[in-house]
């Protein structure tokens, strides 16, 4: 139940006003109260929705400001109507793009939706593909227009990239890919376990290796309590071709499974440091790990060719000894032990998967 104490720290939390002393712990209570993450959640919403009607409102005040005085200008000035009409637009071009803008982008985004939902019933399977690109690029046109604009329109819940990571020592250091937090001002990583309990917590960028495309980061939230051991362990040797693999990843907010096979030695262009797997990926799974049928980790997964179906590619998993020798002694605030030793070997893959998925992550990026 959500007291009036309570109540009152979540606005305070919201709002950004919350002391530091308190912001830990409280944040550690959302991490385990799921009823609590859902009001801060809602409150969260909440407040977005009162800023959005804020912008709205003063834009009608804008426009009803200059809308009087075009009139004022028509009626006591006719005889420099041309003059009047010039400096209206002058001194109001920028509001006036804004409101086109916001025009165009509803009346298309109406005829979007009634077109699509006629046609749902004929082409469930085809339109549910392009509808998510659809959304995506309308999404991106919003985007483009108000940075164009300069509308400040970020939240706190924005962020500009995600794909996936994994936890490779129990002190809490992830790898993912370089690209994936190439530029990132904010680190934020967030899983759920097989029990449905969801963590998120604040990284930091300890390394990148630009040559083998991927990065080191570590676990600098107070609220992290570090494991006492890995599951899996790390395959130095080269995995057999037509080896079973699967890999867990965050194309989207849920976790997702996908299995394949070693189709090649060598990824693109003959690359010897990776794999091609026949594994399906989508954007959000760079990063992500990739296990033989014992749960030996074998490869990170970096990308895929876009011209060829089925041809995704993974660096091979003895490349991490390569990224952690090259780090500065300096850089690490914890020793960083690579697993060494398989607890899963004689599970079940399903029962892999709930070993692995709490140390699976969504990296989200964010920039400022």
């Amino acid at each position: 139940m959500i007291t009036q104490e309570i109540q009152e720290q979540i606005e305070s939390y919201v709002a950004g006003k919350m002391p530091a002393a308190e912001k830990g712990p409280f944040e550690k209570m959302i991490q385990q109260d799921k009823h609590l993450a859902e009001a801060v959640h809602q409150h969260q919403l909440m407040v977005n929705s009162f800023a959005t009607f804020s912008r709205r409102t003063k834009l009608k005040k804008q426009f009803d400001s200059f809308h009087k005085e075009w009139k004022e200008e028509s009626k006591e000035q006719p005889f420099i109507y041309t003059y009047g009409v010039r400096a209206f637009w002058r001194n109001h071009m920028t509001t006036v793009a804004v409101a086109a803008s916001v025009a165009v982008i509803t009346v298309f985004s109406t005829i979007f939706m009634t077109n699509y939902l006629r046609s749902l019933e004929h082409q469930q399977v085809s339109n549910y593909a392009e509808l998510k690109k659809e959304n995506n690029h309308i999404k991106k046109r919003l985007s483009d227009i108000s940075a164009s604009l300069q509308q400040d329109v970020t939240t706190a819940a924005d962020y500009a990239a995600s794909a996936t990571g994994f936890m490779i020592s129990p002190n809490g250091y992830i790898v993912t890919n370089r690209h994936v937090v190439s530029g990132a001002d904010e680190v934020y990583v967030e899983s759920t376990n097989y029990e449905n309990i969801r963590q998120r917590y604040k990284a930091k960028v300890i390394h990148k290796d630009q040559k083998l495309d991927l990065a080191l980061l570590k676990i600098s939230d107070s609220t992290f309590k570090p494991l006492t051991y890995m599951p899996y362990a790390l395959n130095t040797r080269e995995t057999d071709l037509g080896e079973s693999v699967y890999t867990l990843a965050y194309p989207r907010e849920d976790i997702v499974y996908g299995d394949g096979a070693i189709s090649a030695h060598t990824g693109n262009d003959g690359d010897t440091s990776k794999y091609q797997i026949s594994v399906p990926v989508n954007p959000g799974n760079s990063g992500a790990p990739l296990l033989d049928a014992k749960g030996n980790l074998v490869g990170i997964v970096t990308g895929k060719n876009p011209n060829e179906d089925g041809a995704a590619f993974a660096i091979k998993s003895k490349h991490l000894f390569t990224l952690v020798q090259e780090i500065p002694a300096d850089s690490l605030t914890e020793p960083l032990t690579l697993p060494r030793k398989n607890y899963m070997h004689y599970l079940r893959r399903p029962d892999q998967i709930k070993k692995l998925q709490g140390l699976v992550f969504n990296v989200k990026v964010y920039k400022k």
